[in-house]
């Protein structure tokens, strides 16, 4: 067992509990979502996991005596009993103290009809996504992404070159190869090892958390849709392409699609437009959320794709860090103009490109130009993440920065 290593989201758990009656906090399993509840909740809250039958017995025919086990509660896996919900509303309906259920599940709870109509208006969500670079190091951090929205652009150069990691030098490789989870990113050293519970992880998920989602009838072919997607990271999503590569209806495939989503182990990333309708209708990419399992299921060795991947996942772990969240999109334009990813928020757009070359020419800004070009006011500057060593300007608005500097 590894010691344990602070999360970048412990300090805004503990704000959201001291301010609201319900905290849900989802994330695929495995992530440490109960390790985090249980040190950031405390001994005063009964830990309760509806993974122990005794409890979801109770859950599923005495809620009302199960919440009656303490004045408050930490429920693990809840999405395995959504009817504890309603006893949850009329319990918070009575007592709207802050703190009173810290909830975890292994699903998207705000997806799940009932669920959401149940706690509107008297819960928030949190998402803990595998573990970031830092977090692995024990910084408890999220990378050094505020920089680009918290400082003036004109000055990203020298707060970047201020800006400190203490975390060992590694080949962004081998830190795709072993993810996030904690088990194989902490605990196993063998690719061997970390194989052999990526195949246990993606059983556990087929057999049993899938099916408590939705019913799939043919788990040879869901496997089959799941490593055809994990094929295609990085790629634009063509439903009906993937659906003929794997021999199924395409309302099928995009009903599978949606519950890899739900269930927190695909993610798909949508395209900017400041027309956000637009956003809707345009194919998203499609990312995992964690790359050794992805690597896993492909089948494959850590490509460029997998790097951008990497930087997906921190991304996102940083958004859920920050009070109001910023928007992570991609460009791309008709023509074939690409920027992997765009941070927007209200007043700022922050163009982010990702290369693995060593060294970067001013040609490879040429797409990050573009979007800068489009969009002046809202983005004066730029980023090209590579896998050198300088941090240096590129271009008059492009900063080319080592991916190690940021994630």
């Amino acid at each position: 067992m590894h010691e344990y290593r602070p999360r970048a989201l412990e300090g805004v758990l503990e704000g959201r509990l001291a301010a609201f009656p319900v905290i849900v906090l989802t994330g695929a399993r495995q992530t440490g979502k109960s390790t985090l509840a249980r040190r950031v909740g405390g001994a005063e809250r009964p830990y309760l996991t509806l993974d122990a039958y005794e409890v979801l017995d109770q859950a599923m025919n005495a809620p009302d005596q199960l919440l009656a086990r303490g004045d408050r509660l930490i429920l693990d896996e809840v999405q395995r009993a959504p009817d504890l919900l309603l006893s949850i509303k009329r319990a918070v309906d009575e007592d709207r103290r802050p703190g009173r259920f810290l909830l975890t599940g292994s699903a998207n709870l705000a997806l799940m009809a009932k669920v959401s109509e149940t706690l509107a208006g008297r819960a928030v969500y949190l998402t803990l996504g595998p573990m970031t670079r830092r977090e692995q190091a024990g910084l408890g951090t999220a990378g050094s992404w505020d920089l680009l929205l918290d400082v003036e652009p004109d000055r990203w150069l020298e707060s970047i070159l201020d800006s400190t990691y203490g975390g060992p030098a590694l080949d962004w490789r081998d830190l795709a190869r072993r993810g996030g989870y904690p088990t194989p990113a902490l605990e196993l050293k063998s690719d061997d090892d970390r194989a052999a519970w990526f195949e246990g992880y993606q059983r556990t998920y087929l057999e049993r958390d899938l099916q408590q989602l939705s019913s799939v009838d043919d788990l040879v072919a869901f496997r089959r849709l799941a490593r055809a997607a994990a094929l295609r990271v990085g790629g634009l999503q063509n439903q009906a392409d993937l659906a003929r590569d794997v021999g199924l209806p395409p309302s099928t495939a995009q009903r599978w699609m949606d519950l890899l989503e739900a269930s927190y182990q695909l993610v798909r990333l949508e395209s900017y437009s400041v027309n956000r309708i637009r956003r809707l209708v345009k194919s998203p990419k499609i990312f995992w959320n964690d790359t050794g399992l992805a690597l896993h299921l492909a089948g494959a060795e850590p490509g460029g794709a997998h790097l951008e991947n990497l930087v997906a996942s921190e991304l996102w772990a940083w958004r859920e860090t920050r009070t109001r969240r910023p928007e992570i999109l991609f460009w791309r334009t008709s023509r074939g103009a690409e920027v992997d990813f765009v941070i927007e928020t209200p007043d700022r757009l922050v163009p982010i490109e990702v290369k693995t070359a060593p060294r970067v020419r001013v040609s490879d800004a040429r797409h990050l130009e573009l979007f800068m070009d489009e969009y002046p006011e809202a983005a004066p500057r730029g980023i090209l993440l590579y896998g050198g060593d300088q941090v240096h300007p590129l271009t008059e608005g492009v900063l080319a920065v080592p991916w190690s500097r940021m994630i």
